[in-house]
């Protein structure tokens, strides 16, 4: 084998190893931080006798995750020009767990049972996509994190009335543990297995 094949063998796998980073692991990020500073704020002035406007922040959420998926989607795809099966079942899975959180939050808050159950409702919804996700990629860490945050998602229940805007950091939390958490892990793995494979 020549030095030029081998020159093109070792670009070539070096652009695959490259490629490994991207898995869409970027959409945790582009829905967590969102997510849980939002929540987070939203607490705050909750807690702190904000009026019935606060209640409403959370629909902040989509207007800043959604460019943020949308520009994170193009760019693995522009970067692999491929999705894998896998891939394409936790992008739907996650697409789904968006909508039915953005419609379910819009109905309870019009029914007014906002502060009832959508907190547990949404740390559910988070919890099971962590732990489906980890499920699918094979990666114990991230089905843990989504135990946990399934497992969290019952507190909120407990907080009612005065203490309502607990529900709020309670959630907040959720989404660190779903959602942050274990996309990091994960990006610590990747790097991991990359190196030991060089």
């Amino acid at each position: 084998m020549s030095a030029n094949e081998l020159n093109i063998i070792t670009r070539t796998r070096g652009e695959v190893m490259a490629d490994k980073d991207l898995t869409g692991e970027n959409l945790f990020l582009a829905w967590g931080y969102p997510t849980a500073i939002i929540l987070f704020i939203e607490f705050l002035a909750a807690a702190n006798g904000a009026g019935r406007w606060c209640h409403w922040l959370w629909m902040a959420i989509p207007v800043i995750g959604t460019p943020l998926m949308i520009y994170f989607l193009r760019k693995d795809y522009n970067r692999t020009h491929r999705r894998t099966l896998n891939e394409n079942v936790i992008l739907r899975m996650w697409i789904f767990i968006g909508i039915a959180s953005c419609a379910g939050g819009l109905a309870m808050g019009l029914a007014d049972l906002f502060k009832l159950c959508y907190s547990s409702f949404q740390g559910l919804l988070l919890g099971m996509g962590c732990y489906l996700t980890g499920i699918i990629l094979n990666f114990k860490p991230k089905t843990v994190c989504g135990i946990i945050a399934a497992a969290f998602s019952v507190v909120p229940l407990f907080f009612q009335g005065e203490f309502w805007p607990w529900q709020l950091l309670i959630l907040s939390v959720i989404a660190v543990v779903s959602l942050i958490i274990p996309r990091h892990l994960f990006r610590i793995h990747v790097k991991q297995y990359n190196s030991f494979e060089s």
